[in-house]
């Protein structure tokens, strides 16, 4: 029997990712393949011309699983009733712009779509932040939310993408199949200061450390591969990651609501216990498990060593400067 339609808010639609990830969703790749969609999407007004473009060819793929197609430039109503909303639009960083700039400028788009998501989102709504800096952007969308009584822990910010270049990394590394490779977990920043945790992973089932053999690959070009390759790909391509970025937002929505409990990677505010000593509230990227649908929890009792608890303690401090540029969004 057909799951009742669930209502997917996705802003900056009509951009690079938004157009990689529509039609996947619409297809039935991220909620499941017996669950309609309403997709209610939101762009700038001088954008929906080309959104309404988008909404045509989403029209003319006829996916079974589509149920209607909103197309506004109007905040409220993109969240109305939403179920997940998907935060992928924001200000770019242009040259000559400091990051503390670009926190502000942001500061004040998430503010209000964090109102809005509270105010006007179903109540089990369950936010994806991918807009850059996107730790702290859910840090200020999911403040704003608070305020207005919705749960901090229902926000999320993407650290997928950084799992699927490390997993890709490692596997090319290791000559096997990049599906022998799990459990590599993104602790802290979307940023190169992000720790992909090679040392928990394992390559069919044995420790990635003792198939890769190579302790100093691992600690060296591994981490500087996975930390940089955005900028890789733009130097290579003059554009950002829009496909593999619009896929690890697939496989991060499919992780809570399909859940198989396996482990996968993404951002949450850092709760006051079990957050492995991140200051309470970080939005910090952590190894999750979704034991059943909607149930998502940091993995537990990892014990990491010396230089683990180095790179942490970068990406700790980065996260509460980024913070600290933006405290007056906060109070």
């Amino acid at each position: 029997m057909p799951d009742s339609p669930v209502t997917v808010a996705v802003t900056g639609a009509a951009g690079q990712i938004g157009y990689a990830l529509l039609f996947r969703i619409a297809s039935g790749q991220a909620l499941g393949p017996n669950t309609k969609v309403r997709l209610q999407l939101l762009e700038l007004e001088a954008a929906l011309p080309a959104l309404e473009g988008v909404r045509m060819e989403l029209d003319d793929c006829a996916f079974p699983l589509l149920d209607s197609v909103l197309c506004t430039s109007d905040t409220d109503e993109a969240f109305r009733h939403a179920n997940w909303a998907l935060l992928v639009g924001a200000v770019p960083r242009r040259e000559g712009m400091e990051r503390k700039d670009l926190l502000g400028i942001n500061g004040g788009i998430f503010t209000g779509q964090g109102e809005s998501i509270a105010r006007e989102a179903a109540d089990d709504c369950r936010v994806l932040v991918v807009g850059n800096p996107c730790n702290t952007n859910a840090l200020i969308g999911s403040t704003a939310a608070a305020r207005l009584d919705m749960p901090r822990a229902r926000w999320f910010a993407m650290t997928m993408l950084d799992e699927k270049r490390g997993r890709s990394q490692i596997a090319a590394k290791a000559s096997v199949p990049v599906s022998e490779v799990r459990d590599l977990a993104i602790w802290g920043n979307h940023s190169s200061t992000q720790f992909p945790d090679a040392w928990h992973a394992t390559v069919g089932g044995s420790p990635a450390p003792e198939v890769i053999g190579d302790e100093e690959w691992l600690r060296g070009e591994f981490i500087a591969n996975v930390q940089q390759r955005g900028a890789a790909i733009i130097e290579a391509r003059g554009q950002s990651s829009a496909a593999s970025a619009a896929n690890a937002v697939i496989d991060t929505v499919r992780n809570v609501a399909q859940p198989t409990g396996e482990i996968f990677s993404a951002a949450v505010p850092a709760p006051a216990q079990g957050g492995y000593d991140v200051p309470e509230g970080l939005v910090f990227g952590y190894p999750l498990r979704a034991a059943e649908r909607g149930s998502v929890g940091i993995v537990e009792g990892i014990v990491h060593g010396e230089f683990a608890r180095s790179k942490l303690a970068v990406t700790t401090a980065e996260l509460l400067e980024e913070r600290g540029a933006v405290k007056e969004l906060l109070a």
